[in-house]
């Protein structure tokens, strides 16, 4: 086995009223925040859940949303939340996570009212037009699931999604859906066997630079058939299919305009295809595989200065992984169970004691190394396990 990487330091508060303060939004923001504070930020967290080790680290946490249910982000907090960090002494703006892709509206409120730092909100729209996403993988011949926007005569096989969803929460079996309204930004695609990947990378409006590729955890949960779970380190495709991974990044990243940290989902097929579904112009679930690369000042810089920076390589060492954990039943957290979640230091987005979680609610998030994507499989299920057989999570 190849030695493990040294794993920079646990993030702490930053304190020093000297350093730049960055502002961090979206459904949960524990994942920003920690990577803004390793790199040397102090930092604003705004999300719906308010974790614990979100608020260890952040200067200042305030919500912008309901935790449970999948309800959107609440716009007038949300903007109001902007609006007030604005005011405070050294914010130099804000960064956009998870939800933002499918509130082109409110991220262009927000931007209005503090600087944001990634891609900006009308190219945001351009990339999550199914129309146009698809149609210019088409003229450039990139391959991607035969895809319409009227119900398929035959819904068999097919899948029903909507171009603003996010985790997979908007996918369902055609056969089990209504017919889609296209005006509302719902198509249709044929499923396609193959490994569900990810690849993040950097972005600076003309180019894009890659950080990793990724094995996507993605499961059905209740009626939805395909929810992302979280994701595991990959390493590099074969020389070919990385080429062509190259070619298509930096092409994307010149039609839509897409600036600072992205991911692009695809399906690697067993014929060798790379096979993309869709991008999302924003940090992804995927930075926690990467904790040893300074991400957020790499996002600030190719946003700021429109530069692409040099990441130095990860260092060689295990393969890493990260799953969400979701409740199998409605519960409420004690304080005993919070205060052993906390104390474990492979699981992460730690809710407060109190917390209460409806079925298919996220709870927490574990993590696991391991010399091999299927050895950190293994691991990563016998977390779930073990966090099940003490309380009533799903596993």
């Amino acid at each position: 086995m190849r030695p493990t990487p040294a794993k920079r330091a646990a993030p702490e508060p930053a304190t020093d009223a000297s350093r730049p303060t960055l502002v961090v939004a979206g459904r949960s923001a524990r994942l920003l925040a920690e990577a803004a504070v390793r790199d040397g930020y102090a930092v604003i967290a705004l999300d719906c859940f308010g974790d614990r080790d979100t608020r260890r680290v952040a200067r200042q946490w305030w919500p912008i949303g309901d935790a449970g249910g999948g309800a959107p982000l609440d716009a007038p907090r949300t903007l109001a939340a902007l609006e007030r960090a604005a005011r405070e002494p050294g914010v130099i703006g804000w960064v956009a996570g998870s939800d933002f892709e499918c509130e082109p509206d409110l991220l262009e409120q927000g931007a209005a009212r503090l600087a944001l730092i990634g891609t900006a909100p009308a190219a945001v729209r351009r990339v999550r037009d199914a129309r146009r996403f698809f149609a210019f993988l088409a003229t450039r011949g990139f391959a991607h699931p035969e895809t319409r926007f009227d119900a398929p005569p035959a819904p068999q096989g097919w899948l029903r999604k909507h171009a603003r969803g996010s985790g997979g929460w908007h996918i369902r079996c055609a056969n089990d859906a209504p017919a889609a309204d296209a005006s509302r930004g719902m198509y249709y695609q044929r499923e396609v066997a193959g490994t569900p990947m990810s690849a993040l990378f950097i972005g600076n409006g003309r180019h894009a630079r890659l950080v990793g590729c990724n094995e996507l955890i993605v499961r059905p949960l209740g009626a939805h058939p395909h929810v992302f779970r979280g994701a595991i380190s990959a390493g590099e495709l074969p020389a070919a299919q990385h080429a062509a991974l190259l070619g298509m990044l930096d092409a994307l990243a010149g039609e839509f305009e897409l600036r600072g940290l992205c991911s692009l989902d695809f399906i690697r097929t067993e014929d060798g295809r790379l096979c993309l579904l869709e991008i999302n112009p924003r940090p992804s679930a995927s930075m926690a595989l990467y904790a040893d690369l300074p991400l957020l000042r790499a996002h600030v810089e190719s946003c700021r200065e429109h530069t692409l920076v040099d990441l130095a390589p990860m260092p060689a060492g295990t393969v890493r992984g990260s799953e969400i954990v979701f409740a199998r039943q409605a519960f409420e957290l004690s304080a005993a169970q919070a205060q052993a979640l906390a104390q474990r230091d492979d699981c992460h987005d730690l809710p407060a004691a109190g917390s209460r979680f409806a079925a298919g609610d996220p709870v927490c998030s574990v993590q696991a190394d391991g010399p091999a994507a299927q050895a950190v499989r293994e691991r990563l299920a016998e977390k779930r396990q073990a966090l099940r057989a003490r309380w009533a999570l799903e596993a």
